[in-house]
């Protein structure tokens, strides 16, 4: 178990809207969908491209430099790389795809905190 760090104010968050926050030197994503809050690692776990750059589709960030996609509730990879069969099969050789951390998420009166 971490520690639970306030990393916004719930009217600081639109519904489905992509916020990127500094917490205890990592750089995390947060989201708000309905009304969840999840929150992830803000770095693709592809190439390091910044997700809060990328495109937002319910729970699936896609990421704005090769289009790896993830599901923000758990982390799991849904597309690894948005390119050719013959170089994704390569690339995932090279670079086997890993799945995007993700953190709890709990609501304290108007305060999102994110677990560390």
């Amino acid at each position: 178990m971490g520690e639970f760090i306030e990393v916004s104010k719930i009217d600081e968050l639109k519904d489905r809207a992509m916020k990127a926050v500094n917490v205890a030197g990592r750089e995390i994503l947060l989201v708000k969908v309905g009304d969840k809050y999840h929150a992830a690692n803000n770095r693709c776990p592809h190439m390091g491209a910044r997700l809060s750059d990328g495109i937002l589709d319910v729970t699936t960030v896609t990421c704005p430099r090769h289009g790896a996609q993830f599901d923000l509730s758990d982390g799991h990879v849904i597309r690894w790389a948005n390119m050719p069969a013959p170089v994704s099969t390569i690339g995932k050789l090279i670079r086997r795809p890993k799945p995007l951390t993700t953190y709890v998420v709990k609501l304290e009166g108007e305060s999102i905190l994110v677990e560390i």
